[in-house]
């Protein structure tokens, strides 16, 4: 019989599972892969029931999108929801094909990425996803990280993306971000459908909860969690000092905080990662956490984390001390 996970829906009736694939691996994230092991990934995926697998053209160059399509070629397409990212255009650049791309992964940069949030951006980008993917349709299309672009991203980027959704070429808009407080701006002011915040609801850092989740929360908005184990920190049972966290070295401060954080879990027989995975889905408006899954072995290990029974005793010591607030307790 075939696995399935939990799913919650979004407004527009796609349903995530609980736990998604983060394919930013797929395109040779700081070390190279194969198009054979993002195929066994994506296999694995499926059999433990993930239906939610998450990409962009910025990933590789266009790599992890390509790898993701390729490997789900019907039937696997079927029932399974895919989002992607627009605002960076891949454009040739035959000046730096004999170098690799400077931007983290490890592939030729015989393309370069230029932001656009234009509605000719908006409708390229899309069209170029899909054909990379190898599908007719976006369930979800997130800006991707339109921090210094507001102005663009929150008129004509989010009036394409309307148009594509009102002729469903894309079923659900939105945005993608590190940061809680423009998404914040995006939930109020713009019809965004979700949201995917990275590393701004995790065991370490809770920004999103003061005004992003409640707005999410108010404007029936979903809410995506990502890069919940903070680039490394919480992704292992006892904290390394020596893991980055936000993508940079961690902070003495921090590394002690998490280190209390894990002895709580070890206290209640429960890891750091598998607390880490399941805390963001203690609030209502969160849909789905997505991790980044590079090969089959990663799949099955963070469905064991998402499955792991976590004692209700835990979130409560957490909260009580004030290590981690229970958004489940919070009024």
């Amino acid at each position: 019989m075939e696995k399935t996970l939990p799913v919650r829906s979004l407004r527009t009736g796609h349903r995530l599972t609980e736990l998604g694939l983060g394919a930013a691996q797929f395109g040779n994230l700081f070390t190279e892969t194969t198009d054979e092991e993002s195929s066994r990934a994506v296999a694995a995926a499926t059999e433990e029931g993930i239906r939610y697998l998450d990409t962009a053209p910025h990933y590789g160059l266009g790599l992890s999108e390509r790898r993701l399509g390729d490997a789900l070629r019907a039937p696997l397409r079927q029932g399974v929801v895919i989002s992607s990212k627009v605002g960076r255009l891949l454009v040739d650049s035959p000046d730096t094909a004999d170098r690799l791309d400077d931007d983290g992964f490890v592939v030729p940069a015989t393309t370069r990425r230029l932001w656009d949030f234009s509605r000719d951006g908006i409708l390229r980008s899309v069209e170029e996803s899909l054909a990379r993917l190898g599908t007719d349709r976006l369930d979800i299309a997130y800006l991707h990280d339109p921090d210094d672009h507001w102005g663009p991203a929150s008129s004509s980027g989010i009036t394409a993306l309307t148009e594509l959704r009102d002729q469903g070429v894309v079923g659900a808009i939105g945005a993608g971000m590190n940061q809680a407080a423009m998404l914040t701006e995006f939930v109020r002011r713009t019809d965004v459908d979700v949201v995917m915040v990275a590393g701004r609801f995790t065991l370490l850092d809770q920004s999103a909860l003061d005004d992003l989740l409640p707005a999410a929360r108010a404007r029936g908005v979903g809410v995506v969690a990502a890069a919940v184990y903070n680039s490394g920190l919480l992704s292992t049972a006892t904290v390394d000092g020596s893991a980055y966290y936000d993508y940079g070295a961690a902070p003495r401060s921090v590394v002690d905080r998490a280190a209390r954080i894990a002895a709580v879990c070890e206290r209640h027989g429960v890891e750091l990662p598998a607390a880490a995975i399941q805390y963001p889905l203690r609030h209502p408006a969160v849909t789905s956490v997505v991790t980044g899954m590079r090969t089959a072995e990663h799949v099955r290990s963070n469905v064991a984390r998402y499955r792991a029974v976590i004692p209700e005793a835990l979130w409560e010591e957490l909260h009580v001390t004030g290590l981690v607030p229970d958004p489940a307790r919070m009024s």
